[in-house]
């Protein structure tokens, strides 16, 4: 029997820890708004997962997201993974704590809590597409769901450095930063094999970004051309480039001006194979999760998400 109230999942470590220190005050606020909705907190890694299919089964049919896009991914796969009903019965909201938010940036939700809260409780909603990538993580076969972007390759090594720093305890907004510029001392391009659709490209590749949405690693535009329920997947793929060119170009992985580099190039379709020698790194959702070969296609309108009230999806 469907219940009524909200589910939210809190992450206590998102935010740099903030989730803990401040969700008393993120209860307050939606309890005195009128929203009804029970809680719990994750306790690890993919505990979000379960504890969406538990709540789908439960009976609940909105689901509040309180942490950052990795949470936000997991209940996403939950959402996925359940049996119940359909993924599009389900309402997605969220309660931005997270270190990227890049998510949001894509349908104007407030980064405030109390506007946040306001968002939830208007509930304009939005059939978004939604991404499903297979890849290998230890020779095993695994698949994963995703509702704004992945990045192989150089993105997906620099995942690897950025999570690694959060495990460490480390706390900063430029933690991703830091770790870019350690990344484009160390890597270099990997000769690619990708399929979009009918379309064949084998070149030496230095990064590849793919997904729903315009934005990944806290605020970089990689992706300026997204619309995130037109049952497409868009595409960035970066060819061999020096360590230097990076570095020297930074500004335009921010200004939306991405496509306009010489070595870089837009692409868009329905199904994506890469293959690589050697094996390259992926990052979906913001976590390295694994190693190539991959093959990645999309799920249209996938899952009905809570959005600004001035998103236009169309720009």
């Amino acid at each position: 029997m469907a219940n009524d109230k909200w589910f939210a999942i809190v992450n206590p470590k998102a935010g740099k820890g903030r989730a803990v220190v401040d969700w008393p005050r993120i209860s307050w606020m939606l309890t005195d708004a009128g929203i009804d909705f029970d809680h719990v907190f994750t306790q690890k890694k993919y505990h979000a997962v379960e504890l969406t299919v538990r709540a789908i089964r439960n009976g609940y049919r909105k689901i509040i997201s309180v942490g950052g896009d990795g949470t936000l991914n997991e209940i996403v796969n939950g959402i996925f993974i359940q049996q119940e009903v359909k993924t599009t019965d389900v309402l997605l909201a969220m309660m931005p704590l997270g270190i990227g938010n890049d998510w949001i940036r894509m349908y104007g939700i407030p980064r405030t809590y109390a506007d946040a809260t306001i968002a939830i409780k208007e509930s304009h909603s939005f059939l978004q597409d939604v991404g499903m990538v297979k890849y290998y993580e230890a020779k095993v076969h695994h698949t994963r769901y995703f509702a704004n972007a992945v990045g192989i390759g150089f993105d997906g090594y620099v995942a690897i450095g950025f999570n690694r720093l959060k495990e460490a305890g480390k706390k900063s907004k430029w933690l991703y930063v830091i770790s870019m510029i350690k990344s484009v001392l160390r890597y270099r391009a990997t000769k690619v094999a990708l399929r979009i659709d009918d379309e064949k490209i084998s070149d030496d590749v230095y990064s590849i970004t793919l997904g729903i949405g315009k934005y990944n690693g806290g605020g970089m535009i990689q992706l300026p051309n997204a619309v995130a329920n037109d049952g497409l997947l868009d595409l960035t793929l970066i060819r061999k480039i020096s360590g230097l060119n990076v570095l020297w170009n930074m500004p335009i992985l921010y200004n939306g001006t991405i496509h306009k580099h010489s070595r870089i190039t837009g692409h868009r379709g329905k199904e994506i194979s890469i293959h690589s020698i050697p094996q390259i790194p992926i990052e979906v959702d913001g976590e390295s999760v694994g190693y190539s070969p991959f093959d990645i296609s999309v799920v249209p309108r996938g899952i009905n998400v809570v959005v600004g009230k001035d998103f236009n999806p169309a720009l």
